[in-house]
């Protein structure tokens, strides 16, 4: 009879077979090294600058694609490139580099050149403002924007100007338009290839309240408001429509700027007028902007509405000596100012001095106050911003002349209705300083602590003068 095994005995061979599969090696499959390294893109002409990203592919020796493989980046000659973990290559300096990609063992690479960078060229050109609207005798300054094909601004390119009709509306070489007689001009500024235009449309005088239309000796600048110039100014702060041009507003019902507070309201509007020769571009002069006025008369008219109350509220005109091309430093402040109570319905002188005695510039930013020196105030006599004088108008001229090196001959001053209301005439304004003269006058509705109800003033017939304008 045959042995025949027991269930426990093929319980136990079952088990070892069981064993035997389990300890049985798993066999991986061999990973292909990597047999090839190309660098796309294989070649780039790059400018100082620039970059490029460049991408290693990676294969084995069948030519089949290899993924998940770490490769290093290096550049041959140090300095005209460099080139990041990623493959990104920045262009450094002028030159020929080659970029090197490896992996494992096997490299790849790329050539690069490397040129300077040349001057972007002029894609656009903006001429502001777009629409000036003028009377015969008046004058604009235009500016023109250049930008490249991205929308960056570029500085310091030429701009030439041009004008579809002389007999109408000339313009200078730096843009400044002059009216010549009614119609209508095109004025082209050209940069490189692109061009700009503003259209000018020119007007004949509008009525006897238009002074702006005749030629007075002296005047530098002059707004009526019967056309508006508003363009002109290098800043003009509408606040939100405050203080806009209305017809009925100005001196005998011809048009001015009236300004509205609200209660509460500290800024109601400001004009500011840049002129002669100042730092920098963004402050555009009204005139040809060479001039260095150390002696300037400005003159407004103005009236608080009928009701008024509650003092001058601070700031009305101011002139400026900017003397910073990085920032707007004031080597000088002439400023006329409302003072505080008891006397906020009058008119002050305040000369302030942004230089030491001897003509450094002390100043660093706009309204240093604390490295200003205050020079001494004076009080006008003419309570123009009591309630009881509200609603006349008053003829406001005011007079600015710096000292001369080493002297205390200053003078700020200024007439009210053509009678001297207050003076200070022994000024050290800037000691020796004479990098620049005057170059902006501010006409200004500001009011520190807010308006105390909702109340409005107006100004009209500004003129700004190297002589005496009158009223």
């Amino acid at each position: 009879m045959p042995n025949v095994p027991t269930t426990s005995a093929l319980v136990l061979l079952a088990c070892i077979a069981c064993s035997a599969a389990a300890d049985a090696p798993v066999i991986t499959p061999p990973v292909a090294p990597v047999a090839q390294v190309m660098v796309s893109p294989g070649t780039s002409a790059l400018v100082v600058g620039d970059t490029v990203r460049m991408t290693a592919i990676l294969a084995d020796s069948t030519g089949a694609p290899l993924s998940g493989r770490a490769v290093t980046w290096a550049a041959g000659t140090p300095g005209i490139v460099s080139v990041s973990a990623t493959g990104l290559v920045t262009a450094l300096a002028v030159g020929g580099v080659t970029v090197t990609a490896t992996s494992e063992t096997k490299s790849g690479a790329a050539t690069v050149s490397v040129a300077a960078a040349g001057p972007k060229p002029v894609s656009s050109v903006t001429v502001s403002p777009s629409a000036p609207s003028l009377v015969i005798g008046d004058t604009v300054r235009l500016g023109a924007v250049t930008k490249d094909a991205n929308g960056i601004v570029l500085a310091g390119r030429l701009v030439t100007w041009s004008t579809s009709a002389a007999g109408v509306a000339t313009v200078s070489a730096s843009g400044l338009v002059t009216a010549v007689a009614a119609g209508s001009a095109t004025v082209t500024a050209t940069s490189e290839t692109k061009t700009g235009t503003a259209a000018v449309t020119v007007a004949g005088a509008a009525s006897a309240n238009n002074e702006c239309a005749g030629v007075h000796a002296g005047w530098v600048w002059c707004d009526d408001f019967e056309t508006s110039r508003l363009g002109s100014y290098f800043e003009y702060d509408s606040s939100g429509g405050k203080f806009t041009r209305l017809a009925g507003s100005g001196y005998n019902g011809s048009t001015g700027m009236r300004s509205h507070f609200a209660a509460g309201t500290v800024s109601a509007g400001s004009l500011h007028l840049a002129l002669g020769r100042t730092p920098q571009t963004y402050m555009r002069p009204v005139d040809a902007g060479t001039a260095n006025y150390r002696e300037l008369y400005y003159r407004l008219y103005f009236r608080t509405a009928p009701g008024w109350t509650g003092g001058g509220g601070d700031k009305l005109t101011r002139a400026f000596v900017f003397a910073s091309p990085t920032t707007f430093a004031q080597a000088a402040i002439a400023h006329n100012w409302s003072g505080k109570p008891p006397n906020e319905n009058f008119l002050f002188i305040d000369p302030a001095s942004g230089t030491d005695t001897a003509g450094n510039l002390q100043t660093t930013t706009y309204n240093d106050f604390a490295h200003l020196r205050f020079l001494g105030s004076r009080k006008g006599s003419i309570p123009i911003y009591s309630t009881a004088n509200s609603g006349t108008w008053y003829c406001i001229e005011s007079h600015v002349r710096l000292n001369d090196a080493g002297q205390s001959n200053g003078i700020s001053e200024f007439w009210i209705n053509g009678t001297l209301d207050a003076s200070r005439t022994d000024l050290n304004f800037l000691g020796a300083f004479s990098a620049y003269a005057l170059n902006a006058v501010y006409f200004e509705n500001y009011w520190n602590n807010g308006s105390p109800v909702a109340q409005d003033r107006y100004m009209d017939r500004i003129v700004v003068s190297t002589q005496r304008v009158g009223c």
